[in-house]
């Protein structure tokens, strides 16, 4: 085992959270640390949607934030969310600067989209459903430009390294070949994704298991809300994993839900199926465990412009044998998002010294109970800068550490069985029978591959569900459909430690 001392942030994560930061925190050093070559195995690079902004002259931060409010459900930070939607439009600008390809209107201003559950048009995409992949590829080639920037890209995550007082003082990484190196730095920022690997039913890249977030967990940081999973409601029912996502953008088109029969799965009125996505996932949901089938229809709203209207769904579906201009696509909810995470503020600081989160791993209260679609793009880029600036403000420390034992990988035998126990009995609609089968399932997982860190994720959203006696957002109860008249953060302050506190 070597070590090595870094004099600027170590950011866990290539995405664009990660990669928002180490461009922000410039000219300090910045050591970005990722699995795989940047653009692969990153959540970012799969967003179809866009990025949720004031862009439009009928639209405003305070009508973005009032919707983001609506969405989350009673339990979004206020603060955190008016500067989230007043840094909209400026976030949107710097990206079109460091080169992300924004659509354009006629007068050259950016092409905005509407999606479920915005009151005005304010998605800016990048060709119809591109927009991800396009973002996240301008800033790897200014990361690979940036002087001040040095990327591995064959490194995992195994421990966070404390001091006596439990300030965090860096990370121990496994490189290629297994060598494992302790990362000294002033700054650890956690950039490490959702949790979606833990469904089998999901839209994520299947490595994304909620590594990070166990890890600061151990480490005693607190984690806030993991029980609020986002499902989406029209993953593409095709028999692969992870499920191709049929984007939200094609119901704002006009796509229709529909069962076998032709029937509306929402309703008839030509705005069903622009509801939040807890309702939609919940309607496909039923529809699905019944035997009528879900599928979006659009050939009547897109039809033959679909090949260049949405061209990474057109392509998806044609792999899959289906061609949406005359056939629905089947579609089914898979998990999608995390709004649950690592407390952060939206300069990434959590509650241990030195330890940073951004992105889908942490949770800064701009997504409460349900996100708003394609707010999380731009919750990434924006506090991802503002973690940049704070990260780098961070004065190297000496003294002794401790470093931890690696952690182990969970078998892909037994991480077969924990994605079926989590989408089965942790998914769409859950109740204290579902919930307790499966901390019982993880229990005798445990016993013989134990200490992992995606089994101590799902147990952790698994408790967290059961400890919520209500439905809100992401979370339905179907032994408890109501939901309390006092909103309330489920927090885990330290291992072993569970409150529910009101706010």
């Amino acid at each position: 085992m070597s070590r090595i001392h870094h004099d600027g942030p170590l950011v866990i994560g290539g995405g664009l959270a990660g990669l928002s930061v180490a461009l922000e925190a410039a000219p300090r050093p910045v050591l970005v640390v990722t699995p795989a070559p940047l653009l692969q195995a990153s959540s970012s690079a799969w967003a179809q949607g866009g990025m949720a902004a004031a862009l439009s002259f009928s639209d405003t931060p305070g009508l973005h934030a009032a919707d983001t409010h609506v969405a989350g459900a009673g339990l979004v930070e206020a603060e955190a969310v008016r500067l989230l939607t007043e840094d909209g439009r400026a976030t949107v600008e710097w990206l079109a600067a460091l080169g992300a390809p924004f659509d354009r209107d006629a007068d050259g201003d950016f092409a905005v989209s509407l999606e479920a559950a915005h009151s005005k048009a304010r998605v800016a995409r990048v060709g119809g459903d591109g927009a991800g992949r396009a973002i996240l590829s301008a800033l790897v080639t200014s990361v690979r430009a940036a002087s001040h920037v040095t990327v591995w890209e064959d490194g995992r995550l195994r421990g966070l390294i404390q001091d006596t007082t439990g300030r965090v003082r860096g990370a121990l990484i496994e490189r290629s070949g297994g060598r494992l190196v302790e990362v000294l730095a002033p700054a650890v920022v956690l950039a490490t994704g959702g949790a979606g690997g833990l469904f089998a039913r999901t839209t994520t890249p299947a490595a994304l298991l909620g590594e990070g977030l166990a890890l600061a967990w151990r480490a005693g940081a607190e984690i806030v809300d993991l029980e609020f999973v986002q499902f989406h409601p029209t993953a593409m029912d095709v028999g692969l994993d992870p499920m191709p996502l049929a984007t939200e953008a094609l119901r704002g088109e006009g796509a229709r839900l529909i069962d076998r029969d032709g029937a509306f799965l929402l309703g008839p009125e030509p705005d069903a199926d622009l509801k939040p996505r807890d309702i939609v996932a919940r309607a496909v949901h039923l529809a699905v465990i019944e035997g009528r089938g879900a599928f979006l229809d659009a050939r009547a709203a897109i039809g033959e412009h679909f090949p260049t209207t949405f061209p990474a769904v057109f392509a998806a579906c044609m792999r899959a044998g289906i061609d949406p201009r005359e056939s629905p696509i089947p579609v089914a909810p898979a998990a999608h998002y995390h709004m649950g995470g690592i407390a952060a503020g939206p300069d990434g600081h959590t509650t241990l010294p030195g330890l940073y989160a951004v992105g889908e791993c942490a949770s800064t209260g701009v997504h409460g109970a349900n996100r708003l679609a394609s707010n999380s793009l731009l919750e990434a880029a924006s506090f991802g800068r503002r973690t940049g600036r704070a990260a780098a403000a961070e004065a190297r420390r000496d003294g002794p550490v401790t470093v931890p034992v690696a952690s182990a990988d969970l078998s892909a035998e037994a991480l077969a069985t924990l994605r079926t126990v989590m989408s089965d009995d942790v998914g769409v609609v859950r109740d204290a029978v579902g919930l307790t089968r499966a901390l019982a399932a993880m229990a005798g997982l445990e016993q013989t591959t134990p200490d992992t860190l995606p089994l101590l994720t799902a147990r952790l959203i698994a408790a967290s569900a059961l400890a919520r006696h209500e439905s809100r957002g992401g979370h339905y109860r179907s032994d408890y459909p109501d939901t309390l008249a006092e909103p309330a953060h489920t927090r885990l302050i330290r291992p072993g430690e569970m409150s529910m506190a009101a706010e």
